[in-house]
């Protein structure tokens, strides 16, 4: 199957993008902020299909408008928490005017149905390069607030009170996972983001609670469930959106089977 272009561009975006998601996703799980990554795929989905209404590429408006409502929660900080109701309107206000967009040119409906659910065999040269550049950014800026990002995940009340910013931290940390978002959504699409970015992080979590070990296994996890659903892809020809998914999911249920 590597004697194909697609195939090769799709493994390399697969994997570029694995390796952004296992990392941000085991912040978001070990911080309780799961749902902020599926929130902003939704409204990347509206940033995305207003962009093409517009004649602009949907990964910039994708990357736009997530990284803009990201950094938007992180500000919001607190006022967020417990609002599950504001939250899921917001997103079915997101999906809403998505809708809205294509119907105003159809000619793209074609394109609603890679943001919604992806389209990694569609991958070409110069997006696996943009994704690459945007998980560089992804993981220096990880790297960068790491260790104050860790200690106000485990003990915020200690941290703040060492003088840790926590909103400020908040707001990076948002800002990342919504350009890991907007990657995500190339591969699985706006729906399906969220089983990239938590379930190898959540397994990985529930198998061991050592940092460093965890993240390196949510990374293995991550890459085994990307290229091997797009192995099952290739050799089934069913989506390669439905075996990453499908494979992301047994993977949390085996953690839990193994750690119950």
């Amino acid at each position: 199957m590597f004697e194909f272009d697609f195939m090769r561009h799709a493994f390399a975006a697969a994997g570029i993008v694995a390796v952004v998601a296992a990392c941000t996703g085991y912040f978001l799980v070990l911080r309780g902020q799961t749902f902020a990554g599926h929130a902003l795929a939704h409204v990347g989905f509206a940033g995305a299909t207003g962009a093409v209404l517009f004649g602009i590429s949907p990964l910039w408006g994708l990357l736009g408008s997530t990284v803009a409502g990201g950094i938007g929660m992180g500000v919001l900080g607190e006022r967020l928490e417990g609002r599950d109701v504001a939250i899921g309107i917001v997103l079915a206000v997101s999906l809403g005017l998505g809708l809205l967009f294509l119907h105003f040119y159809t000619a793209y409906a074609s394109q609603a149905t890679a943001l919604l659910f992806g389209n990694l065999l569609g991958v070409d040269a110069r997006t696996v390069v943009i994704l690459g550049v945007l998980a560089g950014l992804c993981l220096v800026g990880l790297a960068l607030i790491g260790r104050p990002l860790l200690f106000a995940s485990l003990q915020p009340e200690l941290a703040e009170a060492k003088g840790v910013p926590l909103r400020g931290l908040g707001v990076i940390f948002l800002a990342i996972v919504a350009v890991a978002t907007a990657e995500c959504a190339q591969i699985v699409g706006v729906l399906l983001v969220f089983a990239l970015m938590v379930a190898p992080a959540a397994a990985a979590q529930r198998l061991t609670r050592r940092i460093g070990p965890g993240v390196l296994l949510a990374l293995a996890l991550a890459l085994a469930d990307a290229w091997g659903g797009l192995v099952l892809a290739y050799y089934t020809d069913w989506p390669s959106s439905f075996w990453i998914v499908a494979l992301g999911g047994l993977t949390y249920l085996a953690a839990v089977a193994i750690t119950d």
